[in-house]
């Protein structure tokens, strides 16, 4: 780098820079083509750029105060000592949580995330970075990634896995406590698995990911963390095993002892049992020991659907705990009291289920909603024999969404000037955002169309790329939304192709739905986007239906399938739609954080009362509609009401404008869903959450042991 520009490098290893515009602008000023080309990954675009434009730049005064104001900002974030959680919770600041998650969604160059568990899991890990929390996260460097969705000609779905390129993604080899590279072995029936360990710095949250990519390894085992959520039964176990057991020793070799140990998701349940392992083989009680780690243990469940919960039979890792260093001889007595920890039933009989083992061995357990706080206490109550439904020890810390990662950029600037120039450092006081009753109709409505311009910009630049790549054909095109209007009132539909998300629910009835979308006088259109997973053949013939209804000439083109949704998609989508729409088959949302990244910028929900909409929705920010039992006759009567939904108050509203086309009936729904949204269902809401009724009971050290705190 240049003398005056010096520290690019630094800035672009650490992903700060993903949720700071100031520090994304100064790498587009630099070169805004390039910075496009390279899909904003600055590793990739500092490899690229031209030497000469660098050294043109260090000698522009503007970009010189940028870059210095930029590099400020970014020393404070990582060394500044006032911080949230160093106020409020000092004994936490001084700690350390360590978070397990299978899968982290953080940007586009690093995809190690299938969907919403993985962007939530990187959504925390930006936050506890901005409050001061001092998170250290543990998941898998998986070479493959999640696949890139190709959709043919015939509207299959085609898996594509791309290699990352290791040189160009933030990821450094982690070092022990001399300085070499991190390696940890785990001994298998009948081999030793390695495993190498990489670092992503993430603001002041370092994430640690494992990877069994190694020569030393046999083929099959160099696969294990190749992709995410891929293998049959046996290779599952192995990459949970890998996950916990593998992970808690990752911390051991670094030298960090978590005050905190937080499990999202039963992947991760392998890291209780290790460190009830731990204490069993140092001498500690049986009855002790899992009092000791479910102290300081929080888990969060993410699914009531049951086959979101893996469950094993016993012999399978029955056979890999007779193996693994530390799992043998010695430990043979508690053996069985360990697996009975996991015992629940599944359809082929008993089962290691890592959910209940999660459970069992957490003290602090939580869903992501209130009324997934409910459901799981009902879907759970059996763990618990000696208390009723109610008193199941799961509570309810509802989702968040990092609010500087999913905000637009015209919003932000929208932001800065009519609620605060430092909104985004207050953006959880709802006090504050009572000031968007002062935005001028017409600058709020400029910006929602700025917005949707932006979407509409993106889909047609996608189709012309597949055009170039002779890789389109013409039915295609308007497939993939060629025929879509920016003026059109546009609904978003993005989610995982599973039948119970019901993502043909509006096209039940095809002449209703067609009465809907080609009306000339107000006409609506449809974006739908999602991946179905890869073994998930009913998912994917859900997709097929969406986009044989994108290519039926009768909707004129009306509805739009947005291929390969990733996070870079969907920022485009949850910004420049008009209306979200979310319908599934309750009570089997979880929570639905896409709909909390659509609201907070202006976009407000046509859902079903589940999830997060439950708590969220007030009658003035957005529209609930259906609800109905399960089976046909319940989708519908869903149905019905979407439609009447549709027809009788959100199109009309809409449209009514006056004589400068400004819909002032529409605009009190795009203030209200702001308002209501960015407080309430932000990351740092959450996180706040967690730190006061999560991490800091769980932090407290047990009587009988004595913590050191990294």
């Amino acid at each position: 780098m240049p003398r005056g520009l010096e520290r690019l490098a630094d800035l672009a290893a650490n992903l700060w820079w993903s949720w700071h515009s100031e520090a994304r602008d100064l790498f587009r000023s630099l070169d805004d083509t390039l910075w496009r080309r390279t899909r904003h990954n600055p590793l990739r675009f500092l490899r690229e750029i031209e030497p000469e434009r660098l050294e043109a730049a260090a000698s522009d005064p503007d970009i010189r105060r940028r870059y210095e104001g930029v590099m400020r900002a970014f020393d404070h974030a990582l060394r500044g000592r006032t911080h949230w959680c160093g106020e409020k919770h000092p004994d936490i600041a001084e700690g350390c949580v360590a978070y397990f998650s299978a899968e982290y969604g953080l940007h586009n160059s690093l995809p190690l995330y299938a969907g919403g568990l993985g962007v939530l899991a990187g959504d925390v890990a930006k936050e506890a970075s901005d409050l001061g929390i001092p998170l250290v996260g543990i998941g898998y460097m998986y070479p493959l990634g999640y696949f890139r969705q190709h959709v043919n000609a015939q509207g299959r779905q085609e898996e594509v896995y791309e290699k990352i390129d290791r040189d160009l993604a933030p990821v450094f080899p982690a070092r022990d406590r001399i300085g070499n590279p991190l390696r940890i072995q785990l001994t298998l029936p009948d081999r030793t698995l390695h495993i190498a360990v990489w670092s992503v710095f993430i603001g002041r949250t370092v994430l640690y990911l494992m990877d069994t990519e190694l020569d030393e390894n046999a083929p099959a085992d160099r696969e294990l963390t190749g992709r995410l959520y891929g293998g049959d039964q046996n290779a599952r176990v192995l990459q949970e095993i890998v996950l916990g057991v593998g992970g808690v020793r990752v911390l051991r070799a670094l030298g960090i002892e978590p005050a905190v140990w937080h499990g999202n998701e039963g992947h991760t349940a392998m890291m209780m049992l290790e460190r009830v392992r731990e204490k069993l083989a140092a001498g500690v009680e049986f009855d002790r020991a899992v009092e000791n780690v479910r102290a300081t243990t929080v888990f969060t469940t993410h699914t009531p659907v049951a086959a979101g919960h893996d469950a094993f039979s016993f012999d399978l890792v029955r056979g890999y705990f007779k193996s693994i260093e530390g799992y043998g001889e010695p430990l043979d007595p508690h053996r069985e009291r360990l697996f009975g920890l996991a015992s629940h039933p599944a359809p082929w009989g008993n089962a290691f289920n890592m959910t209940a083992l999660a459970l069992r061995l957490s003290a602090h357990a939580n869903a992501v909603s209130r009324k997934h706080g409910e459901v799981s206490r009902a879907m759970w109550t059996s763990l618990f024999p000696e208390r009723t439904p109610e008193e199941t020890p799961i509570r309810s810390v509802t989702n968040g969404v990092h609010v500087p990662t999913w905000t637009a950029g015209e919003m932000d600037r929208l932001f800065r000037k009519h609620i605060a120039e430092n909104w985004l450092e207050r953006h959880d006081d709802p006090k504050l955002w009572e000031r968007v009753a002062k935005i001028p109709d017409d600058v709020l409505w400029e910006t929602r169309r700025r917005l949707k311009a932006g979407l509409f910009h993106f889909l047609h630049d996608r189709i012309r790329q597949r055009w170039a790549a002779h890789d389109l054909e013409a039915d295609q095109a308007v497939a993939f939304g060629s025929l879509l209007e920016p003026d059109a009132l546009t609904l978003g539909f993005a989610r995982r192709f599973a039948s119970y998300k019901r993502a043909t629910l509006i096209l039940r009835d095809p002449d209703r739905l067609r009465a809907i979308l080609d009306d000339l006088r107000r006409p609506v259109q449809i974006v739908f986007a999602g991946k179905a997973h890869p073994a998930d053949e009913g998912g994917k013939d859900l997709l097929q239906a969406v986009y044989r209804a994108a290519r039926d000439p009768a909707l004129a083109g009306r509805i739009a399938l947005l291929e390969d949704y990733d996070m870079h998609a969907a920022h485009w989508l949850v910004q420049g739609v008009d209306v979200w729409l979310n319908n599934p088959r309750p009570p089997l949302e979880a929570s639905g954080t896409s709909g909390m990244k659509a609201g907070l910028n202006g976009v407000p929900s046509l859902s079903v009362l589940d999830g997060w909409w439950i708590e969220g929705y007030d009658e003035t920010n957005g529209w609930a509609f259906g609800g109905a039992a399960d089976g046909d006759e319940g989708d519908a009567r869903d149905a019905n009401e979407l439609y009447e939904v549709l027809e009788k108050r959100i199109v009309p509203l809409y449209y009514d404008r006056g004589p400068d086309g400004i819909p002032r009936g529409w605009l009190p729904f795009v203030r209200r869903i702001m308002q209501t949204t960015i407080p309430m269902f932000a990351a740092r809401r959450m996180m706040k959450d967690y730190v006061t009724h999560m991490y800091a009971p769980a932090a407290v050290p047990a009587p009988s042991e004595t913590k050191t705190r990294a």
